[in-house]
């Protein structure tokens, strides 16, 4: 149990830092919003990679890992996208709202 909780800490920052790498533009997120996402991420990627029976194959699981990998990016993106949505038209951006 600790060993997975471990291993999904440390896969999810691996997933949530690659996943801010490939997403285009800048993200306005804290590191840990960043690790957040991953870890979530890893955990559901695991999830879906067992239930179509992925996660068991000899060797390192590469469909398990772009899975994880391709929802951290999802997941960066919408979080991303949510974080600097709310900042537009505000005092101080330069930007008026009408």
């Amino acid at each position: 149990m600790i060993g997975a909780i471990v291993s999904a800490v440390v896969i999810g920052a691996i997933v949530g830092a690659l996943a801010r790498l490939l997403v285009p533009g800048r993200q306005n997120m804290s590191i840990g919003l960043t690790l957040i996402v991953g870890i979530v991420a890893a955990l559901l990627g695991t999830l879906i990679a067992q239930m179509f029976g992925w996660a068991d194959t000899r060797g390192i699981d590469w469909i398990e890992h772009l899975l994880q990998l391709a929802l951290a990016v999802i997941g960066v993106a919408i979080v991303a996208r949510m974080t600097t949505s709310g900042r537009r038209g505000g005092p101080g951006t330069g930007r008026t709202t009408a």
